[in-house]
């Protein structure tokens, strides 16, 4: 966590209940959050190995501070991308918002060609602390489940593997977003003076749960947004899977708590590292075929359909 004691005893309104906090979580975020996307983002342009001048779209994800230039605008001069980098802004869309981010990316990428689409998500916890409080259970189960993260990956069509050895890893077969009926106050973010107040109904499981079959006529997921324990358990039981089908998103989960936005993007990541360290055929853990789901609030679901890639 970003956020330290010492940060807490320089700046006690964020640990007072209630009391007016905004102005310095700001002050942090809007400097913090593009920095911990830029570490993420130079990550994944050293593994793509291509140069900076490849890079023609810029997506970045947050649901964490609001400023003008925003967030993508300050990690493009951080990274040293070019001036003519085309820059999507995806604010205050939660957890599925590292599915829109794919799903934005795989348009631009099949649309534009030569395309190669830099996605950096990142989240601060700064903006949703609260003091523990005995009446508002909510920041009990955001405390135990909410984590800062950044991620980043890059997306392309028809990647050049003869005269840049591009190396994909997972191939975006299809993307859908849809709505829950009735389910708009099952998650809810209302930025306040005291910072991000949020809602989280106990009734999230059952709605997913309720919903989720529909959304998998046509699928299956071995790949699942990690929103917590009890909505990993209701896939596992509404779609019949066996405990395996969701091991990454359980050790993500564990390992690194719910991040929103970058947590779909670790998911991958552990997967094709799990598939490389134990010799699998496929990126996907030796299967060939998955889907990517992301909750968040609305009730939204992020749908992507994947193919993993041979590991030779």
């Amino acid at each position: 966590m970003y956020l330290t004691e010492d940060i807490i005893k320089e700046n006690p309104n964020i640990g007072t209940q209630n009391a007016p906090s905004f102005n310095t979580r700001q002050e942090i975020l809007v400097d913090e959050v593009p920095k911990l996307g830029k570490e993420a983002a130079l990550k994944a342009i050293k593994e793509w190995g291509q140069p900076l001048s490849k890079i023609t779209h810029l997506i970045f994800c947050t649901s964490s501070g609001i400023d003008m230039p925003s967030a993508d605008h300050k990690v493009a001069k951080l990274i040293g991308l070019q001036p003519s980098v085309q820059r999507f802004m995806i604010y205050q869309q939660g957890c599925f918002s590292g599915g829109t981010a794919l799903r934005l990316a795989k348009d631009l990428a099949e649309n534009n060609v030569g395309a190669r689409v830099l996605i950096v998500c990142s989240e601060l916890m700064v903006v949703c602390f609260h003091a523990p409080s005995d009446t508002y259970m909510d920041v009990l189960v955001g405390s135990t489940i909410f984590s800062d993260g950044a991620a980043a990956a890059i997306v392309g069509a028809d990647p050049d593997t003869d005269t840049s050895n591009e190396r994909p890893l997972f191939q975006l077969v299809s993307t859908a977003q849809t709505m829950i009926p009735d389910s708009d106050n099952a998650i809810v973010g209302r930025i306040r003076e005291v910072g991000m107040q949020y809602y989280l109904s106990k009734g999230v499981p059952k709605v997913i749960g309720d919903n989720i079959v529909q959304c998998c006529i046509e699928t299956f997921a071995p790949f699942v947004h990690p929103g917590g324990p009890s909505v990993l358990r209701v896939v596992e039981e509404k779609l019949g899977l066996s405990k395996e089908k969701l091991r990454a998103s359980k050790h993500v989960l564990s390992e690194y708590g719910n991040m929103w936005s970058p947590s779909v993007l670790f998911i991958l990541d552990e997967m094709r590292n799990k598939s490389m360290d134990e010799r699998k055929a496929t990126t996907g853990e030796g299967l060939q075929w998955g889907v990517l789901f992301g909750f968040g609030p609305g009730l939204t679901i992020e749908t992507i359909v994947l193919q993993s890639v041979a590991i030779h």
